[in-house]
């Protein structure tokens, strides 16, 4: 199967995680580059809103998707986020929520929730191409 060209990741605004989501994301899904959507708190806004931001959001996602071709979304959420400052399993429900809304745009690309521990490391939440899926 030949590589990928692009992924799209919603992600935190956070410097921290930036290189990490990109790098896990092109290591475990072989594509060659992952478009970046920023936004403090990303996964709660994909949740709750303000509606406007999550409108945004959601414009730069199909830019990525039908101009890149990218073949994936991640959500993604992270350990000491200054902008959702709240317990991690209530964080892991706001990736799960995250995950459906994209799915709920019908833009027929994988989406997966990820979390970023405080080790750095990266973690499946959900993950739509899986058959155990959760979200």
């Amino acid at each position: 199967m030949d590589k990928s060209d692009f992924a799209t990741a919603i992600n935190c605004i956070d410097g921290r995680v930036q290189a990490p989501v990109s790098n896990w994301i092109e290591e475990h899904f072989d594509v060659r580059y992952v478009d970046m959507i920023t936004e403090p708190g990303a996964v709660r806004v994909m949740a709750l809103g303000p509606l406007g931001t999550m409108r945004s959001i959601k414009q730069k996602a199909i830019v990525s998707v039908k101009g890149h071709h990218s073949s994936l979304i991640a959500v993604v959420g992270h350990h000491d986020c200054l902008a959702i400052p709240i317990p991690q399993e209530e964080h892991l429900d706001y990736i799960r929520q995250s995950v459906e809304r994209v799915v709920s745009w019908g833009l027929s690309v994988r989406v997966v929730g990820l979390w970023v521990n405080e080790r750095g490391e990266i973690e499946t939440i959900c993950d739509t191409g899986r058959s155990d899926s959760t979200g």
